[in-house]
């Protein structure tokens, strides 16, 4: 199992879009920067370009992976709410009613992918970012 400091440094993003509701398919390249803010913190710095249902648009989001006292990390959005637990090879859910999300984030210390699926009233889509270790 990698933790997140495991995965410190600079890594090209590839995300594949597939949007089986509206029947469109997407991509986002660009890059995400993992660095430690400290021993139990790691910050997740994502920035690209989309190019979605013939649109391009600049995208950017910051995560933060923390570490409680117990060892248990959890990834959180920008503003502190907790996004989901950081389990390496297992399925994990983030609760956002009415939607259900379910991801799982495998690889190793070269590539690694996080896998997303949302499914609700309104949302049917699966995102695959693949990162993949740029060279030092």
């Amino acid at each position: 199992m990698l933790l997140p400091t495991d995965l410190l440094g600079d890594w090209a993003l590839r995300r594949t879009v597939d949007d089986r509701l509206a029947g469109a398919q997407g991509s986002v390249t660009g890059t995400t920067t993992l660095t430690a803010v400290g021993p139990d913190e790691v910050r997740w710095d994502e920035t690209g370009v989309m190019t979605f249902d013939g649109r391009t648009t600049p995208v950017s989001r910051t995560l933060v992976v923390r570490r409680d006292g117990g060892g248990h990390w959890a990834v959180h959005f920008s503003d502190g709410r907790v996004f989901h637990d950081w389990v390496w090879g297992a399925t994990v859910a983030h609760a956002c009613a009415p939607d259900d999300y379910t991801g799982t984030i495998v690889g190793d210390e070269q590539r690694w992918t996080v896998r997303w699926e949302a499914r609700g009233p309104a949302k049917d889509y699966r995102l695959d970012s693949v990162l993949t270790r740029s060279p030092a």
